[in-house]
């Protein structure tokens, strides 16, 4: 494994040189508008080298898998555009899809010529996934879109849009869900972008009057969507959270050089340097196995981390914590949301609770 970890490591010292060089450390949360056409360009790179779908089956080991994100993160490679795509949809064809399903999409979203949203949460479905109203009927051979999505990030950019929708007229909670993938660039489909704390607007509100996909583009069979989507949010849970987890300590490690000597923060200091160690163990445990209600312990986990740094943060460097172009200022004010998008606490609890504890409602 180390002559693995010695060749990621020379190929991004290698290729991150040019214009390349100057994307380290640019993009991810809250950051998706940082140099996105040149992030693209290394995303192709990227794939023309070989170094996409590392999470696919026949692929890489998991063993690799988790080097090459950790080593991706040393080198502070810029975040990657085809995330969604890659790492959401790709694993769920992969396991759900049809042969033409993975013959038409997958090469495309390996090679990073299409890229993907997620249109799962509405305006009364955010937390509460089961209660989506988005609705898809069935019409001469195509399913017709009628509803909206909210707080799916990068719907502006994305080729296409994998769309939880109610097909069975009359169907409450998670029976009657189907798992759609949508064509972005057609009539009835208007992307509103919605502005942030941070300035900056990754996130979009999709509306869908009217428009339209193939019969054949439904994943699973109709009526499966739930499974299929909580399948999805599992592998959204898998590998590349190591990866997210070395940029962590890295934004851990540069608090602490700033840190003043005081000790109830050099405590709470400590106490995240503990949690971020324990997260770790805890992925390394998990990965691997098929997903499950298990992966709510993870989203959990690193969500409740991250959003306790970047108050630490701005307890660590004070007034400064303040001033414009301060990147943990970023943290703190995104990192709410990365408690809701993806399942949020709240809902993470209740998973955990009754299937994974076996408590009682």
């Amino acid at each position: 494994m180390e002559h693995f970890r010695r060749e990621v490591r020379e190929w991004l010292s290698a290729n991150l040189v040019g214009e390349f060089a100057e994307l380290r450390g640019l993009g991810g949360p809250g950051r998706e508008h940082e140099a996105f056409e040149q992030r693209l360009r290394w995303d192709r790179h990227l794939a023309a080298h070989g170094w996409t779908a590392l999470s696919w089956p026949g692929e890489r080991t998991i063993d690799e898998q988790v080097v090459f994100h950790e080593e991706y993160a040393r080198a502070q490679a810029p975040a990657r555009v085809n995330v969604v795509g890659e790492g959401l949809l790709g694993p769920t064809l992969c396991a759900f899809g049809t042969p033409e399903q993975r013959k038409r999409f997958l090469p495309k979203i390996r090679a990073v010529e299409e890229l993907w949203c997620q249109g799962y949460s509405e305006p009364g479905a955010g937390s509460d996934l089961a209660s989506v109203s988005t609705r898809a009927e069935l019409v001469n051979g195509r399913w017709v879109i009628t509803g909206q999505k909210i707080w799916t990030s990068l719907a502006h950019v994305a080729d296409w849009c994998f769309v939880l929708a109610r097909t069975e007229p009359g169907s409450r909670r998670h029976h009657g869900l189907s798992y759609l993938l949508v064509p972005m660039g057609q009539p009835g489909i208007e992307v509103r972008p919605i502005r942030q704390l941070t300035g900056t607007s990754e996130f979009n509100e999709v509306f869908f009057d009217g428009a339209v996909t193939a019969e054949e583009n439904v994943v699973g069979k109709p009526g499966e969507g739930w499974k299929i989507a909580m399948a999805t949010l599992g592998f959204e849970r898998g590998v590349a959270m190591l990866g997210h987890q070395v940029a962590f300590r890295r934004e851990l490690d540069e608090l602490i050089a700033q840190a003043p000597d005081d000790p109830i923060l050099q405590d709470r200091l400590t106490r995240a340097w503990l949690d971020l160690h324990v997260m770790r163990s805890h992925t390394l445990r998990t990965l691997g196995a098929e997903p499950g209600p298990e992966a709510s312990v993870t989203k959990l986990f690193w969500s409740g981390w991250h959003k306790r740094l970047g108050e630490l943060a701005m307890d660590v460097l004070g007034p400064a914590s303040m001033l414009d172009g301060n990147p943990h200022q970023a943290t703190f004010l995104f990192s709410r949301a990365e408690t809701i998008y993806g399942g949020s606490d709240e809902v993470q609890r209740e998973i955990i609770a009754h299937r994974v504890l076996g408590l009682p409602r």
